[in-house]
């Protein structure tokens, strides 16, 4: 084990383990924020630089401080180390910088956004973003198109974080999307307008930290402070059969995966539980599932403005 400290709080950890999972063990507001990393999809990370911490000492050895600010998504903690993140100016300001960057092509039209509500960049923005842009030049833009029957892809929103292009290279058996083109041209895509279609595509969605990817079974139906999400269950061949069916009284508007409270896919029974398309969005059918009761809800979280604040329920109901 080695002994870590981030922002004033110590803590052991294992060997190998990198600064932003040390700080999530620690909890609160500790943890930096992550718009690329994904614990649950391996290789991702150090993209976005939203991460980016103070090594005020390296470690008990070589305790001479970092020159530069770190990702804390891909640096592995050493003994004796000491962590700035919240604690840091150095910190503050350059994550400022970073969100200032990651919203110089990103529009505003949070207003329409099915994200709106769930998005982390809206949730960065407010901490750390400006209240004007310096930006002069022209913005970026891309037309919406359809990358499956299921699946909108709003590129103008897309902030390269490469979530997406992890889960069709891991979940799927043939992947047809990816980056093109590279610098300020780089952008999502299919290769030669190929539709995506696999059982599992619309995890992609579950992964976006921004609008860039929405259910076109979804779109422009509701908003999530609206709906109450309610743990769900089915037998399914495919997958886990465990998700959170999002309901308007006794409609299901939409279907998504369980997610922990850094916005990542839970794992059910020892495997991450991903949700195939079945399930995602052919099942809106409430007689299709076991209810087992209301989904815990952060209640600092908009989705749970004018709703309950009850745990999540351990009978099950069925709804026929």
């Amino acid at each position: 084990m080695v002994k870590v400290t981030i922002d004033d709080v110590q803590i052991e950890v294992e060997p190998g383990t990198t600064i932003l999972n040390a700080a999530r063990q620690i909890g609160g507001d500790v943890v930096p924020p992550a718009m690329c990393f994904y614990s649950k999809l391996p290789g991702t990370g150090g993209k976005c630089r939203t991460c980016l911490v103070e090594v005020a000492a390296g470690s008990e050895k070589d305790p001479r401080p970092m020159p530069k600010l770190m990702a804390s998504c891909s640096t592995q903690v050493m003994d004796g180390m000491i962590v700035k993140n919240k604690t840091s100016e150095r910190v503050q300001e350059g994550r400022g910088g970073v969100v200032e960057f990651l919203l110089i092509n990103h529009p505003l039209d949070c207003p329409v956004c099915d994200q709106a509500g769930e998005c982390n960049l809206q949730d960065l923005g407010f901490q750390h973003g400006g209240a004007k842009t310096r930006y002069e030049e022209e913005r970026r833009t891309y037309d919406p198109i359809d990358i499956g029957n299921k699946i909108k892809l709003h590129m103008n929103r897309c902030i390269l974080c490469y979530r997406c292009v992890h889960v069709a290279n891991q979940l799927t058996d043939s992947r047809v999307h990816g980056v093109l083109n590279r610098g300020e041209h780089a952008e999502i895509s299919t290769y030669i307008e190929n539709a995506i279609e696999n059982d599992f595509s619309g995890n992609m969605i579950d992964v976006c930290p921004v609008g860039a990817l929405t259910d076109k079974t979804f779109r422009f139906k509701s908003r999530v402070w609206f709906l109450k999400p309610m743990d769900v269950s089915c037998e399914c061949t495919k997958c886990s059969g465990k998700a959170v069916a999002w309901m308007f009284g006794d409609e299901i508007y939409r279907v998504t995966a369980r997610k922990d409270k850094y916005g990542e896919v839970e794992d059910q029974d020892g495997k991450t539980g991903w949700i195939c398309n079945d399930c995602r969005f052919e099942k809106k059918d409430p007689a299709k599932w076991s209810i087992e009761g209301p989904r815990k809800i952060n209640r600092h979280s908009v989705i749970s403005q004018g709703h309950y604040q009850s745990p999540r329920g351990n009978s099950q109901k069925k709804i026929n």
